[in-house]
């Protein structure tokens, strides 16, 4: 079984997007407006990326998709 590959989504709250970032892939970084859009964009590009850095051996490329946003809640006075 392929090494299943480690990617980062953050969400960046000034762009109002989910950027996604790896040490697995080189030269992934890439930004969609949800995390369904972000992962769908994914699934092509980074076995376009490990092709082109020589990486790509296997015909499937599992990846974790591992996201993280920060908010602040706020109490209902009443």
């Amino acid at each position: 079984m392929p090494k299943i590959l480690f990617i980062r989504a953050e969400w960046d709250s000034e762009a109002e997007v989910w950027v996604a970032t790896s040490d697995d892939v080189p030269g992934l970084a890439t930004e969609a407006e949800t995390i369904e859009a972000l992962s769908a964009k994914l699934e092509i590009l980074v076995p376009e990326l490990l092709e082109a850095n020589g990486y790509l051996n296997e015909a499937e490329v599992p990846f974790e998709l591992l996201a993280r946003k920060f908010a602040v809640a706020h109490r209902v006075s009443r």
